[in-house]
């Protein structure tokens, strides 16, 4: 473990002002769970440590009928999977935390950090770059074991997947995400939070060395809609899956009027599928259209070489995820 300076600011001013202009002058401290295991393996080397967890403003979840469901970055995915207001209002979001990690993990992780983590690829966890290329420039995915590596958004240069179970659910209710800088707070959408680095230094977030994730904000659900997530994993117990798949469906009669299907664990960022969203628009769900929504949304998936069993995963994590979402089962 390398020496770093510690502080512990009341107010997100504070933290903004203590944060440096470049990654790796400081990092934020919130649940820890990433962070520190980063650390210890020399993966990423602050010189300063920002604790977050005093700043009450970004605690707690509240629920407004026109602004919707709004959760501080602080709150830790076992709150989330118990929140009553999130369990009535985004229930496919609380069982979605509920299956993330292992339950000391969601004791400590913070929704913000969870939003933030950084790729679980070995690559990458081995000190080997988030792009992970030779002394040549030639990736080591290509030419190695990249068995969990991205089968969607894999042109490269990046390969890795996007770790979050949680954000999938998120971006599937149409959900923003709020920053605060120096420049004050901005708001965008959660998947365009996410980015595919084209070089190495870049990272795989919209988000500045001296910006914090203050707030998740989900809208107010529409009538007749029903999600549900699924999940593709090598076993029940802790582990990191294969495929996840969430969906939202909103229904007029028995057909659908719209829909957003989101995968994880598949791409460099969250794959919100266009293709699959549009294979159920106008249709009622039967287990015909949810193969073809499945079979849509891995229509421009492409092997890296060991990981084709991954397009098969995901056809069938998101015709499952439909047929849940249709006879009303959350996860």
């Amino acid at each position: 473990m390398r020496a770093f300076e510690y502080a512990s600011p009341k107010q997100k001013q504070q933290v903004v002002e203590l944060l440096g202009k470049h990654w790796g002058d400081a990092e934020v401290l919130a649940g820890g769970t990433d962070l520190l295991a980063l650390m210890k393996d020399d993966i990423v080397r602050p010189k300063r440590l920002i604790n977050i967890i005093d700043l009450k403003e970004l605690h707690g979840t509240t629920f407004d009928a026109k602004a919707g469901l709004r959760i501080g970055a602080l709150v830790t995915l076992t709150e989330l999977s118990e929140d009553p207001l999130a369990s009535k209002h985004c229930p496919m979001l609380a069982a979605a935390a509920s299956d993330a990690a292992s339950p000391q993990v969601r004791n400590m992780a913070t929704i913000g950090g969870n939003m933030c983590q950084r790729p679980r690829c070995w690559y990458f966890r081995n000190g080997l770059g988030l792009l992970a290329k030779d002394s040549e420039g030639k990736s080591l995915v290509l030419q190695g074991d990249n068995r969990y590596h991205a089968i969607l958004g894999n042109d490269g240069p990046a390969y890795f997947v996007g770790p979050s179970t949680v954000a999938p659910a998120l971006i599937a209710y149409g959900a923003r995400i709020r920053l605060f800088g120096p420049k004050g707070p901005r708001e965008l959408p959660l998947e365009k939070f996410f980015v595919i680095p084209k070089a190495e230094g870049e990272r795989e977030h919209d988000l500045q060395p001296n910006e914090i994730v203050t707030e998740i904000v989900v809208p107010p659900p529409a009538a007749n809609v029903r999600a549900a997530h699924y999940e593709v994993r090598q076993k029940e117990a802790f582990d990191w899956p294969y495929v996840t798949a969430s969906v939202v469906l909103q229904q007029e009669g028995d057909k659908v009027h719209s829909a957003r299907v989101v995968m994880s664990h598949v791409a460099p960022i969250p794959w919100l599928s266009e293709e699959a969203s549009q294979a159920l628009v106008g249709k009622a769900v039967t287990e015909a259209t949810a193969d073809a929504a499945g079979a849509a949304a891995v229509k421009n998936a492409k092997s890296l070489g060991r990981n084709k069993q991954k397009i098969k995963m995901a056809h069938v994590a998101v015709k499952r995820a439909i047929l849940r979402a249709a006879k009303g089962e959350q996860a």
